[in-house]
């Protein structure tokens, strides 16, 4: 657990955007980092995966790597979700491997006020990862199509890079150091 605590209006005084997506391959930890970083900005978290139609579930389930045409539906409701947070003025941690730069479009487009969090990891890594958990309805054998399909974010996306090799404490640290945000000490 993060030993800092974070005041929320830093982000919006500092001028950086306070949507944040977490981006990444299967296994990266997309999860736990965001719900640790959720936890320490004191914000909403969103998780992309439980926003896929059951018919993408299932397709995953049985080994099947989604299509394009699988994933725009899904985009869209996690982008719809995006702008609901931003009408109310809402900060917020959205989990999506938006592994393509065309499905990063969907999500963050022309939003200034929403950031990308890209967590990078080697694929030996990854696999281990995945291959260590049991209760995810990704299976290992789709880890190979996940690097095909990844598309890492250009410097114009302005993302913030993270290498998955250490804690989610220390991936959680190093997001908030390059995001700028200043921790204020414990109470």
């Amino acid at each position: 657990m993060l030993s800092f605590h974070l005041v929320l209006r830093y982000p919006r005084i500092m001028g950086f955007n306070t949507i944040l997506v977490v981006m990444g391959v299967s296994g990266s930890g997309k999860t736990t980092v965001a719900k640790c970083l959720a936890g320490a900005l004191g914000v909403g978290l969103l998780e992309g995966d439980e926003m896929h139609p059951k018919t993408n579930v299932e397709k995953m389930r049985s080994g099947t790597p989604l299509t394009d045409a699988d994933r725009l539906p899904w985009l869209h409701s996690i982008a719809r979700r995006i702008d609901e947070w931003r009408v109310r003025g809402e900060a917020g941690v959205v989990t999506c491997s938006a592994l393509k730069r065309t499905y990063r479009n969907i999500l963050i487009g022309d939003r200034p006020d929403v950031r990308l969090v890209y967590l990078r990891g080697s694929r030996e890594l990854i696999h281990q990862r995945m291959a260590a958990r049991h209760e995810h309805f990704m299976p290992l054998g789709l880890l190979d199509s996940q690097f095909a399909t990844l598309q890492e974010p250009g410097a114009d996306e302005r993302p913030v890079v993270v290498d998955v090799a250490g804690s989610p404490a220390e991936i959680v640290a190093e997001i908030i150091r390059q995001l700028g945000v200043v921790p204020r000490a414990p109470a």
